[in-house]
């Protein structure tokens, strides 16, 4: 069982009680959160308390973290594109339209199944549907993903994401031209208040959140642009380009409602990963080419073809 108490600064009074927790926290999911809180096993001044409590300062907060429960989650067969592997971490480059992690109506072909099948020794930390997964990317992102073989390897992965020192560069295909070189958004992530499901640039109940751009190629009505995260929030990359009116491609939650190209998701590839080695503290970086569909999109681009939007 693991114990944790904090307390509560001027600056996080207001905070709800599981947003809270996870900045506290980085290796716990918000909706693990929530489940602890649910269970009792969070209290605020000694009490029970509620998910969505908006914290005071001086507030003490009180955390227990039950060990990891025997998975449930069933091994399958699946190919994995395996960068490096040691009995402390590996790095995967994720297919395009695989889901990380199971989740409810993705109970089975999830990276998670797959890694449960190649190693069977993953980190408990986030619980038993998301073993050894530190960080994610989304469905139709593809890329490089960096995952836990044990717990300690976890703790200082997540620590270098929560101290940013984690190098992570996405290449995308955004909507109109960007006249910038490079330029950086620095605007607040959360829940959008009309509609759940997404993310949004917001102030009240957000975490800080930052992007760093650089335009690499452009063309008549689109920008190839490197995307490097200091922070990681959910949807981040894609939130922030929508938010300064350059959306990308094929983005079914942030894009335009007609898909360009044919897609059913964003073009959104996390091409370059670096870290230190949580044993030996030697950096490690990779780089992992563009999948096929992005660069045949960008092969027409360049030629002027005609295109099918």
């Amino acid at each position: 069982m693991n114990r944790y108490s904090f307390i509560v600064d001027g600056e996080r009074a207001k905070c709800r009680l599981d947003i809270f927790i996870t900045g506290q926290c980085a290796e716990l999911s918000r909706s693990y959160v929530q489940k602890l809180i649910e269970e009792g096993r969070v209290t605020v001044n000694d009490n029970p308390s509620k998910a969505n409590y908006k914290l005071r300062a001086g507030d003490r907060v009180q955390l227990e973290v039950p060990p990891a429960e025997e998975l449930r989650v069933e091994p399958e067969k699946i190919p994995l594109d395996i960068y490096y592997e040691d009995a402390d971490v590996v790095v995967v480059n994720k297919v395009r339209g695989m889901v990380v992690h199971p989740a409810e109506g993705n109970h089975s072909g999830t990276l998670v199944n797959a890694l449960l099948y190649h190693c069977r020794d993953l980190s408990g930390i986030n619980g038993i549907l998301r073993p050894g997964i530190v960080h994610r990317l989304d469905k139709d992102t593809s890329g490089l993903i960096m995952v836990a073989k044990n717990d300690h390897a976890h703790q200082c992965l997540t620590q270098q994401l929560k101290d940013r020192t984690v190098t992570r560069r996405y290449t995308a295909l955004a909507h109109g031209v960007i006249k910038e070189e490079k330029g950086t958004i620095d605007a607040p992530i959360g829940r959008d208040p009309r509609e759940r499901q997404r993310m949004a640039v917001v102030e009240k109940n957000s975490k800080s959140a930052v992007t760093h751009y650089r335009v690499l190629e452009r063309f008549q009505y689109y920008t190839l642009a490197e995307c490097r995260l200091e922070t990681g929030r959910t949807h981040q990359i894609r939130v922030h380009m929508a938010y300064i009116k350059h959306p990308l491609v094929g983005d079914p939650k942030y894009g335009p409602a007609k898909a360009h190209f044919g897609l059913d998701g964003q073009l959104l590839h996390a091409g370059v990963l670096g870290f230190t080695h949580p044993s030996t503290g030697a950096y490690l970086s990779f780089s992992a080419p563009l999948p096929d569909v992005f660069e045949k999109i960008l092969e027409q681009l360049r030629t002027q073809e005609s295109l099918d939007f």
